[in-house]
């Protein structure tokens, strides 16, 4: 799968793209990042990218010409239809269903916004779809493109030491989309605080039970809606019903 970025700041995904265990992704190109410095398709001396705003007001909105000669020149080295994303307050929220749907996917060709934001007419003619990380505001669209090249690349066969690593992530369907358990490792006993005797008691099923009851509790407290969501999936046995009737 490949991800064309165009960005002000490609100086930026560097030590992103060399660092960590999903660089294997973006090494072996199970994961193609190409970077597009939006500046190489500006004209003038000074490579203007931006301008004030109609109407007044503070801040700066990047124009819409540079970003469809950059767009353009994209398209055409792809040659394919791959969507274009652009990460924005007012775009759908990430989420793990996302992701997935993005990691088997052939791509997208994202657009890193800055300033006070893009010309809508850009955003009205070229943008297919919009995403947010959730609702705050970067600097800058890099970070969430970021967010979303490493969800995916950590997605892909191989990434991960243990291929199964990803199945219990927080949010997966596999844990019935439940946040995940805490973890726990050596030593045993740390500064008078004991690891928990089922984890050390090496039953698998003892320890499995544990787990579900910790995800379950873990969920419940901090994200019930998450505990209605699989309540309404029918991903809920009647064991796990009756441990969350006693918390």
């Amino acid at each position: 799968m490949r991800f064309d970025v165009i960005t002000l700041f490609p100086e930026l995904f560097a030590p992103f793209l060399a660092a960590g265990v999903t660089r294997r992704a973006y090494e072996a190109k199970q994961v193609d990042v190409r970077l597009w410095n939006l500046r190489d398709f500006a004209e003038g001396n000074y490579r203007r990218v931006d301008d004030r705003p109609f109407g007044g007001g503070p801040g700066m909105v990047m124009l819409a010409e540079p970003l469809a000669r950059c767009l353009a020149a994209v398209k055409a080295d792809r040659s394919d239809a791959a969507p274009v994303v652009l990460f924005s307050p007012i775009g759908e929220r990430l989420d793990h269903a996302g992701v997935e749907r993005w990691s088997a996917s052939q791509g997208a060709i994202l657009v890193c916004g800055r300033y006070e934001g893009i010309d809508q007419r850009f955003i009205d003619t070229h943008v297919d779809v919009q995403l947010s990380l959730g609702d705050f505001v970067l600097s800058g669209g890099e970070i969430a493109a970021m967010a979303l090249l490493d969800a995916v690349a950590r997605l892909q066969p191989g990434v991960l030491n243990d291929a199964g690593s990803h199945q219990e992530d927080s949010f997966n369907p596999a844990l019935d989309g439940l946040l995940d358990c805490p973890h726990y490792t050596r030593p045993e006993d740390w500064e008078g605080r004991k690891a928990p005797e089922e984890l050390l008691s090496g039953h698998h099923a003892n320890i499995a039970a544990w787990r579900r009851q910790q995800r379950l509790a873990v969920t419940a407290k901090h994200r019930p809606d998450l505990i209605a969501a699989a309540r309404r999936a029918g991903r809920l046995t009647p064991v796990d019903e009756a441990f969350l009737a006693k918390l």
